[in-house]
């Protein structure tokens, strides 16, 4: 059992030693199981760094070190240092959020403090031989907080106007708003064109790969 970090310094540090380990040592170390693939097993590798790394919070709605303020993110990239998919922050409230603000948000919470943990996960690589490159902790500086804010906004303004079914993926500078189900049959409550109760697939709240490909570029100095 991996002790909860008692600060974000320690936790930098435990983080920054997992760096040049397979995802599948790592989980020896940990005496778990590697699946297969990730088909079924979409959030293992997630947990697997969770535990590895002491995170508390399960599935609480809080960061996953809440006592430090802190969500960690795993990040797929290539071989280039580029990331290989939109990153998935939160699930997003389609009902209700008339007079919700930003700073309340579940976004806003999700995003102050992140330690990122990029992950060269090319599909040709088997699951076992991913490797763990440099973690690295992220605060949205005051543009990225004012462009997450923006987006936040104009999306959840859509929502509550009942406009949720012309919401597209292309929306949005860094945030965008993209249905989150396991099929299609896993729907849940929003607001219809006319103010009427309707159902809908479950959204999440995603940071583009563009963006994510900007903090990776400045973090590393990438070309």
């Amino acid at each position: 059992m991996v002790l909860v970090p008692t600060s974000v310094t320690e936790l930098q540090q435990r983080a920054q030693a997992l760096a040049g380990l397979t995802l599948g040592q790592l989980a020896a170390q940990l005496q778990l199981p590697v699946p297969a693939n990730l088909q079924k097993d979409k959030g293992w590798v997630g947990q697997l760094l969770e535990q590895a790394l002491g995170a508390s919070a399960g599935a609480k709605a809080l960061p996953d070190f809440p006592q430090l303020g802190v969500e960690l993110k795993t990040l797929p990239i290539d071989r280039h240092g580029k990331p290989l998919e939109s990153t998935y922050v939160c699930v997003a409230a389609l009902t209700g959020v008339a007079g919700l603000h930003w700073q309340q948000s579940w976004v806003c919470q999700k995003l102050r403090h992140v330690l990122w943990v990029p992950i060269l996960a090319e599909r040709t690589i088997p699951l076992a031989e991913r490797m763990i490159a440099t973690p690295f902790l992220w605060q949205p500086d005051a543009a990225q907080q004012q462009a997450l804010q923006q987006d936040w906004e104009e999306l959840m303004e859509q929502i509550t106007l009942g406009g949720i079914d012309n919401i597209r993926g292309s929306q949005g500078k860094i945030l965008q708003l993209r249905p989150k189900a396991a099929n299609s049959k896993a729907l849940t409550d929003a607001i219809g064109a006319q103010g009427e109760p309707i159902k809908t697939l479950p959204r999440g709240f995603y940071l583009k790969a563009s963006f994510t490909a900007a903090l990776l570029a400045r973090q590393f100095q990438l070309g």
